[in-house]
């Protein structure tokens, strides 16, 4: 069964795609633990919730019965340790299954959930739990962590209660057999669980400068990614969808939990140590996933592998999101699959604000059109509209109406939060520009862009260019001083198997830049490297390599 009509108001068009009138109806206390998985519970009870699937091939499949049951029990044992409402608990479990127990627990008991992955140091550990005031914190069974978590929280300001999926260290308690032994969940009263203004999710952002941000979500949050499954990912009542995304971050509750569940499909979560595109191929192939969604540089891996060998015929509809698509990747997979890729655009402060429905024709390398609920626009420094063709930051109009999914603000940040939402408009700090069909172009982040002997270039454009050489596998692109022009585009490159650097391999990518855009564009330095600088969430560290 799907749920999520009930929470939408519109007018079909003729071609079944919601009318202009189209809006999220939001209920006067919304609790997705109680409003969604306990009603799939009650009356679909045996209708499949997740497919987890071990990297030893370990499988276990658990109900929406099984997720109410297990969720019932991490609410009474969090509530035995203490935790109650507007708590803030640390999940760090990677893709294992006890975080949908825990994080559907502390929705139960209003607490507030804080996600992080398992890749922070001590600092990280110590920087997080005085910035949220960490009430407790449950780990994944790895000692490099535990170690990393004790040290932290022997210097913060509160020292959390520390929890381990199993077998923990002296201190710790451990979170399985804890379930186990929980006594019987009594809810609460609802009204003294939550009200929708409460804060119920935390995530800390990870960007290329600075300490990372706290970026608060309240409990009507779920509500936003209806348009994320239903109408993006194009997930039905009885499908299987699989996004690859670790749930220390965003991404994971953007296709991993909330908007699956609300459209009826069960969620495919694989537990591996590191991505191998043929591992995944057969992964899809194996458990005939219906609807999948990944990173434009995992489909790139995936079309280098012989895709002949797989049988992906239980695929409807893949997305891309997490960065820019590359055309020559669009056009590879279709070519293979049949499938088209339809890119979205987002942030942990948002949710699908750009997007390409299954409505429209996918335009390669376009985020697509403003998603349903959403204002967006492009204006210059100034916040003035840019006409089309122009490049512009993109913004979310909120003088009218704030879209469902919006963040409520920088927790315990009101400086940072008005210094991009301010006079009812909410400042991206992305770069774009639209064409006059009104579809969007990513062009980079605000810091990123290039400006050279009176041009603005932006590192997308000219990615988009090298990545379409056979001898590139990763790249960035940023600007690198000159005293004549300003700045110059530098393109720092790694390159696939069977290359070798040198300055004749330089000289033919930047004449291959020269030939495929225009020549203004083209990389005067280009430097070969192992593997780009990234944050723990994978983003290009562009500063990094600026600094050189």
């Amino acid at each position: 069964m799907h749920v999520y009509h009930e929470y939408l108001s519109f007018t079909p068009r003729a071609d079944g795609s919601p009318g202009d009138d189209f809006r999220i109806v939001v209920p006067e206390r919304f609790n997705f633990a109680y409003d969604v998985v306990d009603r799939m519970a009650a009356e679909s009870p045996d209708q499949t919730a997740m497919v987890w699937v071990h990297h030893e091939n370990y499988t276990k499949t658990f109900t929406f019965a099984d997720m109410k049951r297990e969720s019932d029990r991490a609410a009474a044992y969090f509530q035995s340790l203490g935790i109650k409402r507007g708590d803030p608990v640390m999940l760090v479990l990677k893709r294992h299954y006890s975080f949908w127990f825990c994080i559907m627990g502390l929705h139960k008991l209003g607490a507030v959930t804080v996600p992080a992955t398992h890749l922070l140091t001590t600092k990280d550990f110590l920087y997080r739990f005085n910035a949220a005031s960490v009430k407790a914190i449950v780990c994944c069974e790895d000692y490099n962590v535990a170690k990393s978590v004790e040290e932290a929280g022997a210097q913060a300001e509160i020292n959390p209660v520390k929890i381990m999926i199993d077998n923990p260290p002296e201190g710790w308690h451990a979170l399985l057999p804890g379930l186990e032994k929980a006594p019987p969940f009594h809810a609460p009263p609802r009204q003294e669980v939550n009200n929708n203004e409460d804060l119920m999710l935390l995530y800390f952002t990870s960007g290329t400068t600075g300490m990372p941000k706290m970026v608060a979500h309240n409990f009507t949050y779920p509500l936003g990614h209806i348009l994320t499954a239903s109408y993006w990912q194009c997930c039905f009542d009885g499908g299987l969808h699989l996004t690859i995304a670790d749930t220390g971050w965003a991404k994971s509750v953007w296709g991993k939990l909330y908007g699956q569940w609300m459209a009826g499909s069960a969620v495919f979560t694989y537990e591996f140590e590191k991505f191998q595109a043929a591992d995944i191929l057969q992964k899809l192939q194996d458990y005939k996933v219906t609807t999948f969604c990944c990173p434009p540089t995992m489909y790139r891996f995936m079309i280098q592998e012989d895709l002949s060998k797989y049988d992906l015929s239980a695929m409807k509809h893949c997305v891309v999101a997490g960065e820019a698509l590359h055309p020559e990747v669009y056009e590879q997979w279709r070519a293979a699959t049949g499938l088209r890729l339809y890119e979205g655009f987002g942030q942990t402060e948002t949710t699908l604000s750009l997007t390409t429905y299954p409505w429209m024709e996918p335009k390669p390398g376009s985020m697509g059109k403003p998603s349903m609920t959403y204002d967006v626009d492009l204006v210059d420094e100034n916040d003035v509209p840019v006409p089309n063709g122009t490049v512009g930051e993109i913004v979310i109009r909120t003088d009218k109406t704030v879209p469902v999914g919006v963040f409520a603000g920088y927790y315990r940040d009101p400086d940072r939060t008005a210094g991009v939402w301010h006079d009812g408009i909410y400042h991206t700090g992305d770069i774009a520009w639209r064409d006059e069909s009104g579809y969007y172009w990513y062009v980079g982040r605000m810091d990123d862009i290039i400006k050279s002997s009176g041009y603005r270039i932006g590192p997308f454009e000219v990615e988009s260019v090298l990545m379409e050489h056979p001898a590139v596998v990763e790249c960035a692109v940023t600007g690198a001083p000159d005293p004549v022009r300003g700045q110059v585009v530098r393109a720092t490159i790694v390159l696939g198997r069977g290359y070798t650097a040198g300055d004749e391999l330089a000289k033919e990518i930047q004449n291959f830049v020269k030939q495929n855009t225009a020549p203004y564009k083209y990389p005067r330095i280009v430097e070969f490297v192992e593997a780009l600088p990234k944050t723990i969430s994978g983003k290009i560290r562009r500063v990094e390599i600026r600094g050189k």
